[in-house]
């Protein structure tokens, strides 16, 4: 790993973690938010919500736990995974999406979170070496 950036992963570790908590919480505080985004090939969008928000926070407990962090990182990615078909639904749908923020996101916020997948993947995967637990 760069030297340079191996300085800034502890402190990342402490931003990604309750990061992932407060997006799982908003799950439940504002569901029809996520709702909206979910392909319609899918079933039970609102369980689907829920049990995608009650994922989030636990990986985002997990990781900062020195004991669980390198299995909390390795299922942020299977999640990340998991949910990349709701960005490319937003994406790629005309569904108006409304709730936080009082509006429906640009086109370009809309494609900008298909590659942010990417970058948030590559985050959490920082953790999955063995260094990482301690």
């Amino acid at each position: 790993m760069n030297i340079g950036l191996a300085r800034f992963k502890r402190p990342l570790l402490y931003v990604m973690g309750p990061g992932y908590v407060i997006a799982g919480i908003l799950h439940f505080v504002v569901p029809e938010l996520y709702v909206q985004i979910i392909p319609p090939i899918l079933p039970a969008p609102l369980a689907l919500v829920y049990l995608s928000g009650v994922a989030e926070i636990a990986v985002g407990i997990g990781v900062l736990i020195p004991r669980t962090r390198r299995y909390a990182a390795w299922a942020t990615i299977a999640l990340l995974v998991a949910i990349f078909p709701a960005n490319v639904y937003m994406a790629t749908s005309m569904v108006a999406v409304e709730g936080i923020g009082g509006g429906d996101p640009s086109a370009a916020a809309r494609w900008g979170r298909l590659p942010l997948q990417g970058v948030l993947i590559l985050w959490a995967y920082w953790y999955t070496d063995a260094d990482s637990g301690s």
